[in-house]
């Protein structure tokens, strides 16, 4: 919402200065979004005199110019621009200017051999339009010396607040006035708003079909008017908050609608077409908008029609062909109230956005309907002339009076501010509520234009605005036994960890709609029929997604059409294995591609660039389970993993029966089947299957345990069946004395000349640890023997000679 301060003085008495005005903005819930000062922006600029304009020695297109800048002497200026010319008066900016348009700051220069103090500006380096073909051309009675933004009435600061979808009242300078006059920055200017008598009865009747979402519609005609470009203080304040004038029927309706939150419309009655209802759309209609497309009509929208065709999509936007422009003589204005979800539900099919439907679609007054065209028509007759018809009212104005018991106390033991009586009444009633009582509950009603006040809490926050957050004291937290606990589950601290465990990876976090097509669902194991979605939002988002994969696959193919290949991506969201809520669950997610490996992506001169396999998936879902707590010591991993997942170059993280999660690099096939080039490798961790951490014992063990001995590291290098998971053979090791090993690691693999073809070397390293003493050589051996036969034991092992 964009107004000047002038416009806002014309509805508020004040003496307040612009800043005063921009606190008590913040302070009453009105945020400032920003403040567009022309004045500061343009200050130094001032009107000046071209003396004379000769053609430059060294250039065919430069002009040397002697400025009078009405500061002392003559300047010397040189000017590129074609109309520079002897005897005009343009904007002179001076040495050591910002000039806006350029986002130079100009300084002394020489321009092909001649010296050039300053510059004569075109209306784009000032950022006043988009005409930068030559410099400003100003009248001859143009005062020199003056600072143009004085001159032009620049000098007004035009502010942008945000509104909050319950203050629909707000979305009009008049409502943002009376805000600041109960918040004490001046009185509210009302003026009373006098009926125009009408000359002769309507001749255009209108009808609300059954079952149209209009409770009411007024209208009136206007004949004789003389249409053309509105006044220049209206086309200031329009093009002032970015509106482009048009006409001075159309621009009174826009001055309407941002000025006192009523939007209206005008139809040129020579285009109508007999009498008009107000009815649903019927399926097949269509309508050539004032935007210049053609929108395709159903039977939810409302429309407004005549015997021919429908002549305005009602709340949103009206009809071209029965738009006015200067030749219009004869204007039907409409003053109407529609149902806000209509409004919203038809802006969003047709994707059209309006300033009319911004504001229906929150609910704007339905008390000043009729006064609302009446203002209307006193700025038609006193713009455009002409003679008016009395009102025709189709419908009724909605009774919104409602009467809330409010207990004066009860903004002390909600919002923990103390305030009299009489001080929360004179509040309400500055802001238009009437109050019946003067002490202990009261009874109030809230004007017709504040449709979001429905109880006793609505109150509270109008008194506590009003009179101020700063008047709530401060109260310091309890620290002791009754002190806030944690209020966070389980699940969402799992969530926060996943997410910044994954990020200090070097993955980036991406946000994937929960939907996906049904050829992905099937590919990663979904596709059920009560997975399906009923309405859809589009064709290729028909299923909920079973897994976070198909949404992180497509995006990192979206990433590489765009030339970034190598890319790593998470998510941390829902999936959804069946219909009951036992089995949705929360997924920690991760994707890598080309050659984003952990230790960084793409490549480089010191090494050669290897792609991503299905370790880096594996190493980054370790990471996940482990910031979340799992026990990843006691993790055991399967290659059974999905079918999604390549079956020789992937895993399943288990506990027991419990499947925690997958990894490893997609099939080819289901790369093929979604048009994605490779190599990708992913993992999935299913946060909810995380088993919950035991209790901390009461004694709780020191992080860091330094034992003073020299730890005993020894190598084993056995022969084992390739079937046989080197996993396996770790797990076997480090069994024989969990206490004394402290460390197992696999840190040699061979297959080839000198071992049999269905068998391969796997060489452990075994670390010991002794507490107690220095082992001798007898206990080591005695050991290594141990892990020497429980490693064949169980895995049908040999020790290589």
């Amino acid at each position: 919402m964009k107004f000047t301060l002038s416009w806002l003085k014309e509805h508020l008495d004040t003496t307040a200065s612009l800043n005063d005005i921009l606190d008590a903005l913040n302070r009453i819930g009105l945020e400032v979004e920003g403040v567009e000062d022309k004045a500061a922006k343009l200050k130094g600029f001032s009107i000046a005199y071209v003396i004379s304009a000769e053609k430059h020695p060294n250039a065919d297109k430069l002009r040397v110019c002697m400025v009078d800048t009405g500061a002392g002497e003559p300047v010397q200026v040189v000017c590129g621009a074609p109309n520079a010319r002897t005897g005009m008066k343009s904007v002179f900016s001076p040495p050591g200017t910002y000039i806006p348009g350029k986002d130079i700051t100009l300084g002394v220069g020489s321009i092909r051999g001649v010296e050039s103090r300053g510059m004569l500006c075109s209306a784009a380096e000032l950022e006043l339009s988009e005409d930068h073909d030559g410099i400003i051309d100003l009248p001859e009675d143009a005062p020199v010396g003056a600072p143009y933004v004085d001159w032009m009435g620049l000098d007004d600061p035009v502010i942008e607040i945000a509104v909050t979808p319950n203050r629909a009242d707000a979305l009009g300078v008049h409502g943002v006035a009376r805000d600041l006059a109960a918040a004490g920055l001046g009185r509210l200017v009302e003026d009373a708003i006098a009926p125009v008598a009408g000359a002769f009865p309507c001749p255009v009747k209108v009808t609300i079909a059954d079952g149209a979402p209009c409770p009411a519609f007024a209208l009136r005609l206007i004949r004789g008017v003389k249409n053309g470009p509105s006044p220049e203080w209206l086309q200031t304040k329009l093009r002032a908050i970015g509106l482009r004038p048009i006409n001075a029927l159309v621009d009174v309706t826009n001055l309407m609608t941002f000025d006192q939150n009523r939007p209206l419309h005008v139809f040129d009655a020579g285009k109508v077409h007999g009498d008009l209802v107000v009815r649903r759309a019927v399926a097949g209609e269509s309508l050539l908008a004032l935007d210049g497309k053609t929108y395709a009509l159903d039977e939810t929208m409302c429309v407004i029609a005549d015997a021919r065709a429908v002549e305005s999509l009602a709340g949103v936007m009206g009809g071209e062909e029965s738009g006015c422009d200067e030749g219009t003589t004869d204007v039907l204005v409409e003053s109407a109230l529609w149902e806000p979800i209509n409004i919203a539900s038809t802006g969003r099919k047709l994707g059209l956005n309006s300033d009319a439907r911004f504001r229906f679609e929150r609910g704007i007054d339905p008390a000043f309907t009729v006064p609302g065209l009446e203002l209307a028509t006193k700025l038609i007759l006193d713009l455009c002339g002409g003679e008016a018809s009395g009102i025709e009212l189709a419908g009724a104005i909605p009774d919104t009076a409602r009467t809330i018991a409010f207990p004066l106390s009860l903004t002390d033991r909600l919002a923990g501010l103390a305030a009299e009586d009489d001080e929360q009444i004179d509040v309400l009633t500055r802001l238009g509520f009437k109050v019946a009582g003067s002490t202990g509950t009261v009874d109030v009603t809230p004007p017709s234009w504040r449709g979001d006040i429905e109880g006793k809490a609505d109150l509270v926050e109008e008194v506590v605005r009003i009179l101020g957050l700063d008047r709530v004291p401060s109260l310091p937290f309890e620290r002791d036994e009754n002190a806030l606990k944690p209020v966070l589950t389980t699940l969402q601290l799992r969530t926060r960890k996943a997410k910044r465990s994954l990020a200090t990876r070097g993955l980036v976090e991406a946000v994937t709609w929960s939907f996906v097509p049904k050829l992905q669902a099937e590919l990663f194991g979904g596709g059920a029929p009560e997975l399906a979605l009923a309405n859809p939002i589009a064709s290729d988002l028909s299923d909920m997604r079973p897994s976070l994969l198909p949404g992180l696959v497509r995006s990192s193919q979206a990433n590489a059409d765009r030339g970034l290949g190598d890319s790593a991506l998470f998510e941390v969201g829902q999936v959804f294995k069946g219909d009951r809520p036992q089995d949705q669950f929360t997924a920690a997610t991760g994707l890598r591609r080309a050659l984003a490996k952990p230790a960084g992506a793409g490549r480089h001169w010191s090494a050669k660039a290897e792609p991503v396999d299905a370790f880096d998936a594996k190493a980054d879902a370790l990471a996940v389970l482990a910031a979340c707590g799992a026990p990843v010591a006691n993790l055991q991993i399967s290659a059974d993993a999905p079918d999604w997942f390549h079956p020789g170059r992937s895993g399943t993280f288990r506990l027991g029966a419990n499947v925690i999660g997958h990894f490893g690099e997609l099939h080819p096939s289901v790369l093929e089947a979604m048009d994605v080039e490779g190599p990708l490798v992913g993992f999935e961790v299913l946060l909810d299957r995380i088993p919950t951490p035991k209790a901390k014992p009461t004694r709780v063990k020191p992080l860091l345990e330094l034992a003073a001995f020299q730890p005993v590291e020894r190598d084993f290098a056995f022969l084992v069946p390739r079937s046989v998971a080197a996993g396996d053979m770790v797990k076997a090791a480090a069994g024989v004395d969990r206490k004394l090993i402290t460390a197992v690691n696999v840190f040699d693999l061979y297959e080839g000349p000198g071992i049999e073809a269905d068998s391969k070397s796997v060489a452990l390293s075994v670390t010991l640890q002794p507490r107690e003493k220095t082992m001798t050589d007898a206990e080591i051996e005695a050991v290594a023997a141990k892990i020497v036969a429980e490693v064949t034991k169980k895995t049908g092992a040999t020790l290589r000679g």
